[in-house]
């Protein structure tokens, strides 16, 4: 047996301590906490990313009475975001979340298909996104989806050749 270990690395910055762009990105994905739909969960997520370009593009959780059907925030964004510029590569994303009018004391993390979405949107431009993970009590920064997602899966996966 061997055992291997994995290591995460991100940084918590108050948010006055973030450079202007991650702050308007954070505040982007708090105000897009107001176009969620959830009836069911009242749990408002809300994700903005930055593209290459400087443009920021938004999306807000949306759920459905078949729930399978609804959409997380971080996936809403980084597809209209690759749909309307599809030449423009991601270069960070902000997730922050609400239950009523109060965001969260502590930082809501991409589930597993939002890691595999953002995973796949890096391969695709062949270049990690910064991650800003908002909370009150700070924002946890990651240079790219790894350290969330150690054993992705991805493009490169799909060209291994076994002998």
């Amino acid at each position: 047996m061997r055992e291997y270990k994995f290591e995460a690395v991100m940084h918590v910055y108050e948010l006055a301590e973030l450079d202007d762009a991650d702050r308007e990105l954070v505040e982007s994905a708090k105000r897009a906490t107001a176009g969620s739909y959830a009836p069911y969960s009242k749990f408002r997520v809300g994700a903005a990313v930055r593209l290459k370009d400087g443009a920021i593009v938004v999306g807000a959780n949306q759920e459905n009475a078949a729930f399978p059907s609804g959409l997380c925030a971080e996936r809403v964004a980084l597809f209209a975001a690759n749909a309307q510029c599809p030449d423009q590569p991601v270069t960070a994303l902000a997730i922050a979340a609400r239950k009523g009018s109060q965001f969260l004391s502590e930082p809501i993390p991409p589930c597993g298909a939002c890691r595999q979405v953002i995973s796949g949107v890096e391969d695709r431009f062949g270049q990690p996104i910064r991650i800003l993970l908002y909370s009150t009590e700070g924002v946890f920064v990651s240079e790219g989806i790894s350290p969330l997602f150690p054993l992705r899966f991805g493009s490169d996966n799909l060209c291994r050749v076994e002998n």
